[in-house]
């Protein structure tokens, strides 16, 4: 049985794919010239979708996020095809951080907040020896109150994105839904989408990180290089 393969981040890969090469194609391929409305749609959306299906069967591991960004596309692609309300839209843009963000307010009331799930676990940091010097310094109340701080502040930064979402996609998307000029301004919303919105939530959560580093540091001690593994 083939083991299963270690997902490496691409983030060139994903940037052109995701955003380059969809923006192109519904800002400059979209005219009835070229591919025309629902054309450039379906072959916008096509690439984002291909992607993420890829890596999906690739790494074969359900990933929550990656499967609401794959429902997202189809939605997407649903109201430019059947020529919605651009309202809905703004509320799909608006939807995905926030259903994110609850299922983030809903882990602390698990035995597995979001931030220990996903930082605070052996294949990242030697949890045992964090653990035994937590319990040592008589720390361990103050560490689990500071991890379950930082999920609050993560399920805020995703609140902060379903705001700017939001907003964005009614401020730039204007046109009806099945025409040149909606895919234009499509192309545009996820181009303006990256610098105004992926790129502060992006410092948002290292902020997040590394008050959970300093947490860490501060509680026990230990020095970042006696706690990470490291992969050889």
């Amino acid at each position: 049985m083939n083991s299963p393969r270690t997902h490496k981040p691409r983030p060139m890969v994903d940037l052109v794919v995701s955003i380059v090469l969809p923006s192109f194609i519904l800002m400059k391929l979209s005219g009835d010239d070229n591919l025309g409305a629902s054309g450039g749609l379906i072959a916008a959306l096509a690439f984002p979708l291909a992607w993420g299906v890829f890596e999906l069967i690739r790494y074969n591991k359900f990933n929550f996020i990656a499967l609401l960004g794959l429902v997202s596309i189809l939605l997407t692609g649903g109201i430019g095809l059947f020529e919605l309300d651009t309202k809905w839209l703004a509320i799909k843009e608006a939807a995905i951080p926030t259903i994110i963000g609850i299922a983030v307010l809903i882990s602390t009331f698990t035995p597995y907040p979001l931030v220990k799930t996903l930082l605070f676990k052996p294949e990242i940091m030697d949890v045992e020896k964090i653990k035994l010097r937590l319990e040592a310094h008589n720390s361990t109340v103050v560490f689990e109150n500071r991890l379950m701080k930082a999920t609050y502040l993560i399920a805020g930064s995703f609140a902060f994105s379903a705001i700017m979402n939001y907003v964005l996609a009614k401020w730039i998307v204007i046109s009806p839904a099945g025409t040149p000029a909606f895919n234009e301004e499509l192309g545009q919303l996820t181009l303006y989408s990256y610098p105004m919105i992926a790129l502060p939530s992006m410092i948002m959560m290292m902020g997040i990180f590394y008050y959970l580093w300093r947490t860490i540091h501060d509680l026990t001690g230990l020095k970042l290089e006696e706690v990470m593994i490291v992969t050889k």
